[in-house]
């Protein structure tokens, strides 16, 4: 198998309050730990000035100590001469959405909670919640919890506004439960639910019930802005081009994509391309009855002949669509399906690490684009930095580096 020498990379972020520098940061943090428990050598580029969407280089190579013995033997036995071992250059570039981000958390905190709700109706008008429980009921659970936590503490401090009445006294009492129960909300839930990012959570379904309906203009205009983005990146020579997405962002990169086929139906003709989507919540927005161009663009990624997907899922994660076929449910059972690549976080974390992240779903979530504490089937710095050609994940029998 020929080694990866040069990638271009194209990742598109997850939903966090997080610009491209601070994912770049999150990289490099999440690549040492990678390099330490693979045992090679790696350097992360400083952010390229001006890049947009932001990019850098990371360069990964055989150690120097392993690379001679390495090189010695290739030379006695004629394979090569002077060799020293391999090395990969990528150039990642981190397509995040931080802007739209800010955007749906720039209001106070009434607004945000009235735009959550509202979300939270179109989304079950639309048919989206009944798809969540058909297809995968941990997820509906998942877009349900925020709603019901914020809705039980306003009938709480509703019922503590009007306790006075309640007890038969005079309704002046409600001059101080009125306060008090004001005081509740703001200074008892509102920080008690930060713990589950709730208000967060709500802007996230704001955004999928934007990249569903494609309602937007601000939105849409972003979308064929990054589309814009991207196309100039891929003009970049290179071996193998990995189009990776966390979370929403498969949403994101599905229809920033799917412009670019609209656009160039050729465009992908003679490159190695994988696509490879984490945790994926495309379904998060396909599922409603509204996103027929989400779907479609769905559509157009999967009969692509030069593109391989693969859909990394977790058992242990129920923010993501685990054994659901997301090409099929989203209405292309004709069309080649994504290649399932089911992980297991457990495998990748210590005992210790693993009990301390477990219940905390968001954070396990994120796992797959952290740092692995041990070597495993899965590791997201390899995926996008790594020897070995993004293909060899399709298949938990192939080597993860060469040897």
């Amino acid at each position: 198998m020929k080694l990866i020498e040069k990638r271009v990379v194209l990742h598109f972020t997850g939903f966090e309050p997080l610009d491209g520098v601070a994912h770049r940061a999150r990289y490099e943090r999440s690549a040492r730990q990678s390099a330490a428990v693979w045992g090679y050598s790696l350097e992360t580029g400083a952010p390229e000035t001006g890049s947009d969407p932001l990019s850098f280089v990371v360069t990964t190579g055989e150690r120097a100590a392993e690379a001679a013995p390495a090189a010695a033997d290739k030379a006695a036995t004629g394979e090569g001469t002077g060799s020293h071992g391999w090395q990969t250059k990528s150039r990642i570039h981190m397509v995040d959405h931080d802007t739209l981000v800010s955007r749906l958390r720039g209001g106070n905190t009434l607004s945000q909670i009235m735009a959550g709700f509202r979300s939270c109706a179109e989304i079950m008008l639309e048919g989206g919640m009944r798809g969540y429980f058909r297809h995968a009921w941990r997820f509906g659970l998942f877009f349900l919890f925020p709603f019901l936590l914020t809705a039980l503490a306003i009938a709480l401090t509703a019922q503590i506004a009007i306790l006075p009445y309640g007890l038969g006294f005079s309704p002046w009492h409600m001059l101080w439960s009125g306060p008090l129960a004001l005081c509740f909300f703001i200074f008892a839930f509102l920080p008690f639910s930060e713990r589950f990012h709730t208000l967060h959570l709500f802007a996230d379904w704001a955004m999928a019930v934007a990249l569903g309906r494609m309602d937007r203009t601000d939105f849409n205009d972003w979308l064929e802005g990054r589309a814009t983005a991207v196309r100039k990146a891929l003009d970049e020579q290179a071996d193998e081009y990995v189009i990776s997405s966390h979370s929403m962002g498969s949403s994101v990169a599905a229809h920033v994509i799917g412009i670019l086929l609209e656009r160039e139906p050729e465009i992908f003709k003679g490159k190695r391309v994988v696509f490879a989507t984490l945790g994926s919540a495309i379904l998060q927005c396909a599922l409603m009855s509204s996103a027929t161009l989400l779907r479609a663009r769905v559509g157009l990624i999967a009969r692509c002949p030069d593109i391989s997907w693969l859909d990394v899922q977790c058992l242990t994660d129920s923010i993501n669509f685990y054994k659901v076929p997301v090409v099929a449910v989203s209405g292309h059972t004709d069309a080649p399906q994504a290649k399932m690549i089911l992980i297991r976080v457990k495998q990748m974390l210590t005992r210790e690490h693993y009990r301390k992240i477990r219940k905390d779903q968001l954070r396990v979530h994120r796992q797959y684009v952290l740092g692995p504490d041990l070597q495993a089937p899965f590791d997201f710095t390899l995926l996008t930095s790594g020897p070995m050609p993004a293909s060899v994940f399709a298949n938990p029998d192939e080597k993860r580096m060469p040897g």
